[in-house]
């Protein structure tokens, strides 16, 4: 089956590679940039994640070095003797002259925070996923990106494989129709999870309150840094080191902000979905402090042009499809489930099948359309130096970002939201302004 001849030109502007630097109004000087000529990268966040984007980088001219961690910071060092160190992102872009490009991979509640500085000195940024801890900072991040008109790409790594390419090409060539529903599961279950669910995960370590007192800051790490915008707090080893601090809502958003951005990449990426209609939740009684392990979230989308309306229904932990549990397909730990008119596509990061198997055992896939990518990161160092676009631009991951907390949202709430993304105004719902847009930390502003 061919693809639309209207939605494949819309999907090929976005997707090629080889577009000119005119598709993200470089300047002349960064397009004209000897593709050879290496970039001088500032890294912000050393360790775990920030440790392995730092890796991928590491061919061009690693200038500076910045993380709250002195442990991390002095191990990055060592392999990038020559680039200055920080401890404070802040005076790192006081620096700015030195470096061309950022890679942000601090916690999530810092990282607009990294994010939102470099576009505004236009430099190019790659940030670890999510884009940001709240619905406004994205938008802010998003609008930034627009007017900065760098190379931004958000970590979803997953984006630049290429079963992803085949499932896309196979949603848009409509080998199953028109889809019209969407499931999402991953089974990770950490998180706060009720006295039941938590008999069941033995293996997992239930933290029912915040702390009282506190445990010794370990050597080397500034707390009060770490912390940045989030609320004070004295230090424990129940928010640090990561993943620890993603579970509480005050430095990140669960399982939703954090496998979202990888698992409703995918429909976001086929079905050319941005901003849900309505979004509701469900699952155990909300934590105050924490996220929850399990939980469900469905949104609403409007039809997008030819393509029609889509609900997509998201379920981490012990939740699964109803189709799942009732063994109407494979039943995989995790996985995107398209249903259209004619039958369905189950994807998960590495494979993917046609189903009923029975109707489809004849099946001749449509021929690939989607370049291969040059790889996630080189992808970006590729748009910085060129002009052409990524895949997982601030454009387009900011909207997926804003989606996934939106559902965070929604449970915290227990609420049906209806989302006026024009507005950033959730209807007939006063108490979701401070989920959408949090008070900072006295110093800490987003500006």
């Amino acid at each position: 089956m061919r693809i639309p001849p209207q939605t494949r030109r819309r999907f090929l502007a976005h997707a090629t590679l080889g577009a000119s630097a005119a598709t993200l109004g470089f300047p002349s000087l960064l397009a004209a940039r000897n593709p050879n000529e290496k970039l001088n990268i500032a890294i912000i966040g050393c360790g775990g994640r920030g440790a392995g984007n730092l890796a991928e980088v590491s061919g061009e001219n690693i200038v500076a070095l910045c993380d709250v961690n002195e442990r991390n910071l002095d191990s990055a060092a060592n392999r990038h003797p020559s680039a200055r160190k920080f401890i404070d992102f802040r005076r790192l872009f006081e620096q700015e002259k030195q470096f061309d490009a950022v890679v942000v991979s601090s916690s999530e509640h810092t990282h607009a925070f990294a994010v939102l500085p470099a576009l505004q000195l236009r430099k190019h940024v790659y940030c670890e996923k999510p884009l940001t801890h709240s619905v406004w900072e994205a938008r802010v991040i998003t609008d930034a990106a627009r007017k900065a008109r760098v190379a931004t790409q958000m970590g979803t790594q997953i984006h630049a494989t290429s079963n992803y390419r085949r499932v896309v090409e196979l949603v848009r060539s409509r080998a199953v129709g028109l889809i019209h529903e969407v499931h999402v599961w991953v089974g990770r279950a950490w998180g706060w999870q009720s006295q039941e669910a938590a008999l069941r995960h033995k293996d997992i370590v239930q933290i029912q309150h915040r702390p009282e007192g506190s445990t010794p800051i370990p050597p080397g790490l500034h707390w009060d840094l770490w912390l940045g915008p989030a609320p004070d707090r004295p230090f424990h080893d129940v928010y640090f080191p990561g993943p620890k601090w993603y579970r509480w809502w005050d430095f990140g958003g669960g399982t939703m902000s954090d496998l979202g951005s990888h698992w409703n990449d995918l429909p976001f990426w086929a079905l050319e979905l941005k901003h849900p209609l309505t979004i509701e939740a469900s699952g155990p009684p909300p934590h105050p402090e924490l996220a929850p392990a399990s939980m469900t979230a469905t949104y609403q989308f409007a039809a997008r042009g030819p393509l029609p309306a889509v609900k997509l229904t998201w379920y981490q932990g012990e939740e699964k499809p109803s189709i799942w549990r009732e063994g109407g397909i494979p039943k995989w730990d995790s996985g995107v489930l398209f249903i259209g008119s004619k039958g369905m596509i189950l994807a998960d990061y590495g494979k993917h099948t046609l189903l009923p198997e029975a109707i489809f055992k004849d099946f001749t896939p449509p021929p690939p359309s989607i370049p291969e990518s040059l790889g996630h990161h080189q992808e970006w160092i590729h748009a910085c130096k060129t002009g052409s676009p990524t895949t997982c631009d601030f454009d387009y991951s900011g909207p997926l970002t804003e989606s996934n907390h939106l559902g965070n949202v929604a449970f915290r709430l227990g609420r049906k939201l209806e989302w006026n993304a024009k507005r950033m105004t959730v209807r007939d719902v006063p108490e979701a302004a401070p989920l959408i847009r949090r008070r900072y930390r006295p110093g800490w502003n987003l500006v």
